[in-house]
């Protein structure tokens, strides 16, 4: 066993428990053992154990993301200051700088790739429990030499779960392939310009962030059609619902934990404005003008109290 093999054995260990989990779960429904499908939907079921236990380690991202598009500015104004000064006590003082700047505002610029990093784990184990599969081969746990054939031999639509794009020798193999690296570019694509067009306050789009941003928009799909190609169906499967994910995920915090200042916060605060206006006790807005133009409400008099004849005779001695 290999250096990198024995790190990733408690992975593998717990990526074919979740499979087998998933496969016998599908399969005590009515869902066929050797069926490509039933395998498939294990891979989604994988996806979605992995992505909820990344959740609050997502969360701990995006809030790193906010705190480093707020201090943009400050940097810029670090960068600007040592620009042009290559001697090695600038570039020294510069990232003393920048360092306390980190310090101070409790940021770190590597926190926003842990919950990759963390994955990157994970996609290769599957990857290579895939490939262990594709030689019939036993897993390290629960992945039997029975259940690693029927992975192996799976097929979905007529393409094997183990072939590639550049492997295949059908054309379904290479439609299906096709067809998920155009929807993995496209969902890689949307996430990433959901960022740069609507999560960025113009403070964050006037520092070089923003231009390390829109260059990510365009070279991250691309990374995603070169590899798509050739990864095997089962490894697309699970990236391509990890996109997905990806994708959903985004979209619910930019819209409900937007980055101070960016167009999508401006929306939300009129999203909540509007919703504010409309519970107003359930009654309508009203206006400066209607009021102005409504009718005058007749000032009340007090009301006199009838007073008896004796005691009318009495007052009018008095006053006399």
């Amino acid at each position: 066993m290999g250096f990198i093999d024995t790190i990733l054995w408690p992975l593998k260990w717990v990526v074919e428990a979740i499979l087998v989990g998933f496969h016998e779960l599908l399969t005590s429904a009515g869902m066929g053992f050797d069926w490509g499908g039933t395998w498939v939907l294990s891979i989604v079921g994988l996806v979605l154990v992995v992505r909820a236990l990344l959740i609050p380690i997502f969360v701990r991202q995006i809030k790193s993301q906010r705190r480093m598009m707020e201090i943009a500015p400050k940097l810029k104004k670090i960068q600007d200051k040592y620009k042009g000064k290559r001697d090695q006590f600038s570039r020294e003082a510069m990232s003393r700088e920048t360092m306390a700047l980190y310090k101070d505002t409790g940021t770190n610029p590597l926190s926003s790739c842990l919950p990759l990093l963390i994955q990157m784990p994970i996609f290769f184990s599957l990857f290579s429990v895939l490939q262990n599969a594709q030689r019939e081969g036993v897993g390290v746990g629960l992945l039997n030499q029975a259940l690693s054939t029927s992975f192996g031999e799976a097929t979905l639509w007529g393409a094997p779960l183990k072939e590639t794009f550049l492997s295949a020798t059908t054309w379904e193999v290479r439609l299906i392939a096709a067809g998920m690296v155009v929807v993995m570019t496209a969902s890689q694509f949307i996430t990433q310009l959901q960022i740069v067009s609507k999560n960025m306050s113009p403070e964050t789009k006037a520092s070089p962030m923003f231009k390390q941003q829109r260059m990510l928009l365009y070279v991250l799909p691309l990374v995603f059609v070169f590899s798509g190609l050739s990864f095997p169906l089962g490894v697309m499967f699970y990236w391509l619902t990890s996109n997905i994910w990806t994708m959903a995920q985004q979209f619910i915090v930019i819209r409900n934990m937007p980055t101070p200042g960016s167009e999508a916060a401006l929306a939300r605060e009129e999203r909540l404005a509007r919703k504010q206006q409309r519970k107003g006790q359930g009654l309508p807005a009203i206006t400066v003008t209607e009021i102005e133009s409504a009718p005058a409400v007749p000032k009340t008099t007090q009301r006199t109290q009838p007073v008896g004849k004796n005691r009318a005779k009495k007052q009018n001695g008095n006053k006399k």
